[in-house]
């Protein structure tokens, strides 16, 4: 028997990951997750858009216009960073992030991540 030729490649496996993890999101608004994997193709931290660990969802203001800290805006933590926070507890130099969608100004402007040669580093 020959093997199946019709498998998915590692970059859409690891972006369905990233697809999965933005359902935990518990934003009514936007919904994003974030899978890093080492060279070796190994999930090392999956993360989504969501407030910090130990902060209750139900405690904190999920809306995105008015007084800022009426917002989620000063309290919700981007799926890249939390995916670098949940991480197995490696160095993530050479690493690659998968993000359900591109990363913002802030996460990729403050070094949290870098575009290097076509791949997401960090």
């Amino acid at each position: 028997m020959i093997r199946r030729n019709d498998y998915i490649s590692w970059d859409e496996y690891f972006m369905g990951i990233a697809l999965l993890s933005a359902k935990r999101s518990k934003d009514p608004r936007t919904q994003v997750g974030a899978c890093i994997v080492n060279s070796r193709n190994k999930i090392v931290g999956v993360g989504y858009n969501g407030l910090p660990i130990g902060c209750s969802d139900d405690e904190f203001p999920w809306e995105y216009e008015g007084d800022f800290l009426g917002t989620k805006y000063p309290f919700v933590c981007h799926a890249e960073l939390n995916a670098i926070l949940n991480n197995i507890g490696i160095d993530l130099e050479g690493c690659r992030i998968y993000t359900a969608l591109f990363p913002c100004n802030e996460c990729e402007g403050n070094n949290t991540i870098g575009n290097k040669r076509g791949s997401v580093l960090i």
